[in-house]
């Protein structure tokens, strides 16, 4: 084990060797003098006050499945609650990504079945055997979906607005 100071340092041997020991007032003293190099005090913001708040069974279940829903601790919950009247918006990151995974995934499968819907357009097209009625249906399926992206697209930008923001 190795103890260091500002200008002094001394190395401690757990396997018996006498090179460089220390006895056990020198070791206080060194580490006494020691720099502690952590988080440096906070000169704005610093929270100095606290509050206390005592609730009945029902109403820590509540708070419990907000914690356990959003992945925020109770402290979080009350001071968001508290002081902004409940306009901040409480998300749990993990379940927001892994919603827009699974969104992005259906995406991709939609965009497969068309590239799929055109190419064997296009070899009906080729044989001759290309029906009228089939390329009606196809434009009318894929307006619809063009809308839906296109809602979609507004939502998900309303999200990330929303998220960007709280």
């Amino acid at each position: 084990m190795e103890v260091s100071g500002q200008k002094e340092s001394c190395r401690l041997y757990a396997s018996g060797r006498q090179r460089g020991a220390v006895k056990t007032s020198q070791l206080v003293f060194l580490m006494s003098n020691r720099k502690l190099n952590g988080r440096p005090p906070l000169q704005e913001g610093k929270r100095s006050f606290r509050v206390t708040a005592r609730f009945n069974k029902e109403e820590y279940k509540i708070v419990q499945e907000l914690e356990k829903t959003l992945g925020v601790n109770k402290t979080e919950i009350v001071r968001s609650r508290l002081l902004q009247n409940g306009t901040a918006v409480l998300v749990n990151a993990k379940e927001v990504i892994r919603e827009l995974d699974l969104i992005g995934t259906e995406l991709g499968r939609s965009g497969n079945n068309i590239n799929q819907l055109a190419h064997y357009a296009n070899v009906l097209k080729l044989k001759s055997v290309f029906s009228e009625s089939v390329i009606v249906r196809f434009n009318e399926i894929f307006e619809l979906h063009l809308e839906q992206r296109k809602e979609l697209d507004t939502t998900l930008r309303k999200i990330i607005r929303i998220l960007g923001h709280g």
